[in-house]
């Protein structure tokens, strides 16, 4: 891995000369490269968190003017609530999986002696836009490894210190295999992503990761292709026959156990007929963990009769906004609904096609808004704190994708190939096949894979 002040052109020019050949290399080689890179990672540990403890240290004065957001400096922590632990064990699970390249997934005879696959294969060159999140660059580079990716890695400043450290241990480690150094990139260059999203003559994907203002900016900036999210508006419906422990337990899952992801809960729907019995369980327990509630009328009128006077006190009056809006912090709003047809509505309204939940005891219910809500992820009785790579087994992920093409969700290795057709022939022409006389037809048989 790289770290390099070259142009913008040089490093993508570099990068795709490096991809042909990552794309060639055995699965050995590339699962030697990401072992050296959890060795050499968890050699400079010390000096990779005094690193990301400089950062933090600028972070905290940033935000304390105004000038970052409180859920950016706890992304940035890369000592937080096992975050090196996890980056480290996502690199061992990522070589572990199968080899996501050269899978054959479809053969077809077409005519005797002529033979019709398709293969998997990597992108190419992959370019990653992140703010915070120093552990991205080692998810990056075990995930560009193993399926054959070359990457350009861009970061914000709030991390130089972290990118910088990490960067070193990862490149020194390649230096001992054969995936050419260049494959992996950090660009230190400061005020390049313009010229980076220009470059659509060698970079064939870009993955944004960070504010929904980053990724506005990035869709409305380059012709290549961009695969990301902008907005984790997370919702759930709160169903009236759902259990009420579990309810309590999987919101406030949902809700607190990192409330700066953006697979964390930010619209909490109860059916009206639950306002008296389901409701206040769960908004006692959302407030003993801290959580702010901003209810519409009715769901508030019903938990002020349910409420102890002093809890009471604490709910705030929703706005319109509120129902439209990614707090990552610890607020959460709250709305009355009909039934389970006014939560899709609201949802498929208002929602960010992230990951959304239903909690019901009714499989027919459950099973009706999982097909009715358009979303990446659809849960039944789960938080949607599930919505991760490493919790799906993909080891890690490059990022969660809200598109309707190519790759939905947590992307990991499979997200990150696409396919190429291969046909083997014996001197095979087109001219032999047709209608009329002395002319072929095509068998077009199945072949097992």
């Amino acid at each position: 891995m790289s770290l390099t002040n070259a142009s913008p052109s040089e490093a993508a020019r570099a990068a795709k000369e490096a991809s042909h050949v990552l794309a060639t290399l055995s699965e050995s080689a590339r699962n030697d490269a990401l072992t050296a890179i959890h060795a050499g990672l968890t050699a400079a540990k010390d000096e990779i968190l005094a690193a990301n403890a400089r950062d933090l240290e600028v972070a905290r004065v940033a935000a304390e003017s105004g000038q970052l957001s409180q859920s950016l400096v706890s992304r940035l922590d890369l000592g937080k609530k096992g975050k090196w632990e996890d980056m480290l064990k996502g690199i061992l699970d990522v070589r572990d999986l199968e080899d996501p390249v050269g899978r054959i997934t479809l053969r077809t005879k077409l005519d005797d002696g002529l033979e019709l696959t398709r293969v998997t294969c990597p992108i190419g060159v992959l370019l990653i836009i992140f703010e915070a999140r120093p552990e991205v660059i080692a998810n990056i580079a075990s995930l560009a490894v193993k399926s054959g990716n070359a990457a350009i890695l861009k970061g914000g400043k709030e991390s130089t210190e972290s990118f910088v450290a990490i960067s070193r241990a990862i490149s020194a480690a390649l230096d001992q295999t054969q995936v050419p150094n260049g494959a992996v990139q950090l660009v230190t260059t400061r005020d390049v992503i313009p010229q980076l999203l220009g470059l659509d003559r060698y970079i064939d994907l870009v993955v944004p990761r960070g504010s929904n203002e980053l990724v506005r900016y990035i869709k409305s900036s380059t012709k290549i292709p961009v695969l990301g999210h902008a907005d984790g508006l997370c919702s759930m419906f709160l169903e009236q026959s759902a259990d009420p422990q579990m309810a309590a337990d999987v919101v406030v899952d949902s809700k607190t156990s990192y409330p700066a992801a953006c697979n964390s809960l930010e619209t909490l729907l109860v059916q009206e007929s639950a306002l008296d019995t389901l409701i206040p369980p769960v908004a006692e327990a959302l407030l003993a963990h801290g959580v702010a509630l901003r209810c519409d009328a009715q769901s508030k009128a019903a938990l002020s009769r349910k409420l102890s006077p002093d809890l009471a006190a604490k709910l705030e009056d929703a706005q319109p906004a509120d129902f439209d809006t990614e707090f990552l912090s610890l607020t959460l709003a709250v709305k009355a609904v009909a039934d389970v047809h006014a939560a899709v509505a609201h949802i498929n309204a208002h929602g960010s096609k992230h990951t959304d939940a239903i909690l019901t005891s009714s499989a027919e219910l459950a099973e009706l808004f999982m097909a009715s809500v358009d979303a990446a992820g659809v849960y039944w009785n789960a938080s949607t704190r599930f919505a991760d790579g490493m919790r799906y087994g993909f080891g890690t992920e490059v990022g969660i994708s809200t598109n309707k093409i190519h790759s939905r969700g947590p992307v990991g290795l499979e997200g990150l190939m696409i396919y190429k057709y291969k046909i083997r022939g014996q001197g095979h022409v087109t001219a032999a096949y047709g209608e009329g006389d002395g002319k072929k037809s095509y068998k077009h048989e199945k072949l097992p894979l």
